[in-house]
């Protein structure tokens, strides 16, 4: 219970003060740079939360990223925890595709859109294709983008069917999807608990799978080739 508390009050405390900071960068027009001040509030953000949570990552695979280029990098998702362990390993400037609900949330939300950050309307198909758009967009600015290829949060832990669309979006942007498992976060804080249950996060990286030359018929083939090398990660972590 003390451990549960004191990451509610360490994520309250570290969520104003680094969204504070990426807020008033992005007005004061802080240029985005490598390991800049909105890479900083991604990334301490994060490991002020996985520390206060006792829940370190231990990563394999990172040395499959392809060095010196953007990725999209495909994650499954069953907790919050998922997002602060991709932002506290990942390398690089990264930035996430989300629900616009997060994006309604004061302060965090004014960061999250001077950082960068993606929204995107899950519920009107016109409106989720043009946040795609964007992403691409930001992609090809020399950015990395995080997806969520389930669409949303796993209530039970294992893998949801995948959408098309975050696929369309590697092949927009012509760059390789790189497969991420994350392990156990699902029994630290599965969907709608408030209790914690600290233990070690397993962060597992797969080899790229290249979209170079691909087109958007192309991305049913795409979407299951990620699936299938994403069922490989989880029984490597299992």
């Amino acid at each position: 219970m003390i451990r549960t508390l004191w990451f509610y009050v360490v994520l309250f405390i570290s969520t104003i003060i680094h969204a504070a900071s990426g807020l008033v960068a992005g007005i004061l027009r802080v240029r985005h740079r490598l390991g800049g001040v909105y890479d900083w509030a991604g990334t301490g953000w994060a490991r002020d939360i996985l520390s206060a949570a006792g829940t370190p990552v231990r990563t394999e695979g990172l040395e499959l990223i392809p060095v010196g280029q953007p990725v999209v990098y495909a994650s499954n998702h069953s907790s919050m925890f998922d997002i602060w362990a991709l932002f506290a390993t990942l390398p690089g400037s990264v930035r996430f595709v989300a629900k616009q609900e997060l994006f309604r949330i004061p302060l965090l939300g004014g960061a999250m859109r001077a950082a960068g950050h993606i929204a995107i309307d899950r519920t009107v198909r016109k409106k989720a294709f043009e946040a795609y758009d964007a992403a691409a967009r930001t992609i090809q600015r020399g950015f990395s983008a995080v997806v969520f290829p389930e669409g949303t949060r796993s209530r039970t832990g294992e893998l949801l069917p995948f959408k098309n669309a975050p696929f369309a979006l590697a092949i927009a942007a012509q760059v390789p999807i790189v497969p991420v498992y994350v392990h156990h976060t699902f029994e630290i804080l599965p969907k709608g608990a408030l209790r914690l249950h600290p233990r070690p996060i397993r962060l597992l990286v797969g080899p790229p799978v290249p979209t170079a030359g691909l087109t958007a018929d192309d991305r049913e083939r795409l979407r299951d080739a990620v699936r299938a090398a994403m069922v490989a990660l989880q029984a490597r972590a299992r």
